[in-house]
């Protein structure tokens, strides 16, 4: 495999990234107007559903894979965007007469095979989005414009659970699919507008916008021979821990707080807004100085030094209650999961505002098969294998009688080997090197 190095200061790469965050403000609206959906089914069973759920969508990752590798081998840029987009946009559009039939087909079969497929539909369309622009800006350009391209993406996350709360109970949940599916047409239109004017970046191998080739599961074999790879995998079981252990402890909240379903969609909407608010907080404040003052490195060791403080509080303080009102819950948050959900809205508002930008900043430094078949398994297979293992975990430690505590106690035991694992993860020895330094001072 052929290790290039990035070119740096090509046209298309010069200038504010509008286009891109703009595609990424659709991406995310299409996906976040139909999360709420989603949610609300585990809103009204609780988290004992989620092992036995996100072992279906573990396993429809992994035969996603090898079909994702063949694409990527034998397509080049545009139509691989084009097959993948377009197939997610039919399957959308697919399930609206199956909503319109919800009563015959039965709501908890439906519900189940639209939330392993909304979260398949996650991590395909949001991971070949990153692995894109990975291979259209180096890495100092990347640190650069990538949070503000992750604002774009703040901005439609922002604005879909707005439109759900909004649109949900007058509308139903069907017409919000057909919305969802526009906005996932225009972001796929603005990424092809994007592939066909950027050019082949300069001084490399071959040219970027070609046929990639390669095995068909390339990605999951440099997942364990590449020491860049192999750390994020582990990195992305280790992070996944906290933000899913208190996604399943909102959902034991809310099933037992909450029975209409249009309320839980509203609330898992209200909950997205505020988790996303504090996305933006973050990137309109730190992350930029962060990736490029210190580093993409240090984007990734920061929010894992904030897990363990937080983890910390929410061991010493699971129960706590918030002293003042948030008006986006709706009240609906209860006494015994306030904290908890604390801890959802600032973990996965860091990891949105900061980790994913600082990651996606490492990955331009990798070849390109890494960039689309390696990046794509760590963030679709692994990430729903984590899944797995957390709330599987979760169950069984209920069984043992652990509480939130201990589970709190756990998890900083992890978030301590996550600031070690990104530390190594920024430092691999099989990362391309930086631009040089007048190019760094430059950008």
């Amino acid at each position: 495999m052929n290790l290039e190095r990035p070119a740096t200061g090509a046209t298309a790469r010069e200038g504010l990234p509008w286009l891109p965050a703009l595609a990424f403000f659709l991406v995310l609206t299409a996906y976040y107007i139909i999360r709420p959906v989603r949610d609300q089914l585990i809103g009204a069973v609780g988290s004992t559903a989620l092992p036995s759920i996100y072992l279906a969508v573990f396993v429809a990752t992994l035969l996603l894979t090898p079909l994702f590798g063949y694409t990527v081998s034998r397509f080049r840029r545009a139509p691989l965007l084009a097959c993948s987009y377009s197939f997610f946009i039919a399957c959308l559009l697919a399930f609206v007469p199956a909503f319109l039939a919800q009563d015959r087909i039965g709501a908890r079969n439906l519900g189940n095979v639209f939330y392993v497929w909304t979260t398949v539909f996650n991590v395909f369309v949001v991971s070949l989005f990153w692995s894109f622009m990975a291979d259209i800006y180096d890495s100092v350009r990347a640190r650069a414009v990538f949070p503000i391209i992750a604002m774009g993406g703040m901005g439609g996350a922002l604005f879909g659970p707005v439109l759900t709360s909004t649109l949900v109970s007058l509308v139903g949940v069907a017409s919000l699919l057909v919305v969802s599916a526009c906005m996932l047409t225009l972001a796929l239109g603005c990424l092809l507008w994007m592939s066909r004017r950027q050019p082949p970046r300069q001084g490399t191998a071959v040219g970027e916008d070609v046929a990639i080739g390669g095995s068909l599961l390339a990605g999951m074999k440099a997942a364990w021979s590449q020491p860049f790879l192999r750390n994020m995998a582990i990195l992305m079981l280790l992070s996944d821990g906290i933000g899913t252990l208190a996604y399943a402890l909102v959902a034991d909240s809310v099933h037992a707080t909450m029975h209409d379903k249009v309320a839980i969609t509203q609330f898992y909407s209200r909950l997205d807004l505020a988790i996303n608010l504090f996305g933006a907080l973050m990137q309109f404040t730190v992350t930029r100085w962060v990736l490029v003052r210190l580093g993409a490195m240090w984007g990734l060791i920061i929010p894992s030094v904030v897990n363990v403080l937080l983890l910390l509080c929410v061991a010493a303080a699971s129960h706590a209650v918030l002293a003042f009102p948030l008006p986006w819950f709706g009240g609906a948050v209860a006494v015994s999961v306030s904290m908890i959900t604390i801890m959802q809205v600032v973990t996965r508002g860091t990891a949105y505002g900061m980790t994913k930008p600082a990651s996606d900043a490492l990955y331009t430094r990798v070849a390109r098969e890494e960039r689309y078949k390696g990046k794509n398994f760590v963030e679709t297979a692994v990430w729903r294998l984590g899944d797995l293992l957390v709330t599987s975990g979760v169950v069984g430690l209920r069984a043992l009688g652990v509480g939130v505590a201990g589970m709190a106690l756990i998890c900083t035991c992890g978030s301590l080997l996550a600031t070690w694992i990104s530390h190594k993860a920024g430092t691999s020895p099989d990362l391309l090197p930086e631009p040089d330094v007048g190019t760094r001072r430059a950008a």
